[in-house]
């Protein structure tokens, strides 16, 4: 196994036999020096640097029916809710005053926020804040409206692949949510020059090994800029519903393959490991993850927003709970910085 770890620590990437090894053989051992050493990638890359981004979760009515997704369409015990153009910009207010140089507006696939819409309050937000970097995560769209988002101001999208495995992708989603236009518009994404980010849940009900590899083997090929990983997390009212959540050690050691796979990645400590452990958000930072994003949606909303059960959301989830944040980081070494993050150039 180590032999394995030290080639994905001096090159950067494996072939899929290299991963499949690893993920099958990682013993406790390997898992801790893979996770020590992608600490060290990390720092040699952002110093003890965590960043903050306003998470902004504008509307939970969703037009897809996903199986593991509690905002799902046929969900009709979801409490649903819009945000207003004014509460959306009373939100960025609210962060900015707080230092956040990052806002992420993130909802369900709602007809109600079509590219106009959209488009319209990039420009506002750009207007508003022009040094801020601004993040969608508004699910698939045509590349003519990604195009006109970029020209608004978006700098940032974040659209999970979900599933690199085809097979596994049309078991968790409605046969019209089609894999090939998922890599479709994560493609335009990137050819349009948004910072893009993918990742995958781990643990979701059909999810094997070889799904795994086929997921990293993906991100390896895509290069994303950003990578989100966190674990499966049921909710009740949906077909998946009965199933056991995912397995934070698998998480956290997908995290530090990634971290080591990919040295200047942004990869968010999820709010699904917070939600999972309470040692989840620590654990992944101790394996790589160098983001975070404290909710800004106005209180009132927040645990309306169910994706999955029990969703963490107050404390040091929040914004009101940054001074609590910065204690946490500082604990293992940590200092919270509220810029736009960026790397060598990158916005």
């Amino acid at each position: 196994m180590k032999g394995i770890a030290d080639r994905l620590i001096q090159t950067g990437r494996l072939d899929a036999c290299g991963y499949r090894n690893l993920l099958n053989g990682c013993d406790d051992q390997t898992l801790a020096y893979l996770r020590n050493e992608a600490v060290r990638t990390a720092c040699a890359q952002f110093g003890q640097n965590i960043y903050v981004r306003g998470l902004i979760e504008v509307s939970s009515f969703c037009r897809n029916n996903c199986l593991y997704c509690g905002l799902r369409r046929d969900n009709t015990k979801a409490e649903r809710y819009r945000l207003t153009d004014s509460e959306i910009m009373d939100c960025c207010r609210k962060g900015y005053s707080a230092g956040l140089r990052t806002f992420v507006l993130q909802g369900g696939e709602d007809p109600a926020f079509g590219t106009e819409r959209l488009c319209r309050l990039a420009s506002q937000i750009k207007s508003g804040f022009p040094d801020v970097a601004l993040t969608l995560s508004m699910g698939q769209m045509s590349r003519e409206s990604y195009q006109a988002l970029r020209e608004a101001g978006t700098d940032r999208y974040l659209l999970r692949h979900e599933a690199a495995d085809r097979d596994l992708y049309r078991q968790l989603h409605p046969r019209e949510m089609s894999w090939e236009d998922r890599r479709r518009c994560i493609t335009d994404l990137k050819g349009l020059g948004y910072q893009t980010g993918i990742g995958m849940m781990v643990g979701v009900p059909g999810q094997t090994v070889d799904s795994l590899v086929e997921d990293l083997m993906y991100i390896q090929e895509t290069a994303p800029e950003m990578v989100g990983i966190g674990p499966f997390i049921p909710h009740r009212e949906t077909p998946l519903g009965s199933h056991p959540t995912g397995s934070l050690r698998t998480t956290v050691l997908l995290i530090a393959i990634v971290r080591l796979m990919l040295p200047d990645a942004l990869i968010p400590s999820t709010t699904a490991l917070a939600t999972l452990s309470p040692s989840g958000r620590m654990d992944s930072i101790l394996s790589g993850a160098n983001v975070i994003m404290p909710n800004l949606s106005p209180g009132d909303v927040r645990a309306r927003y169910e994706i999955y059960e029990g969703k963490a959301c107050s404390g040091s989830e929040a914004v009101e709970g940054l001074r609590t944040l910065e204690m946490e980081m500082a604990s293992i070494g940590y200092k919270i910085d509220y810029s736009r993050g960026d790397y060598n150039g990158k916005i």
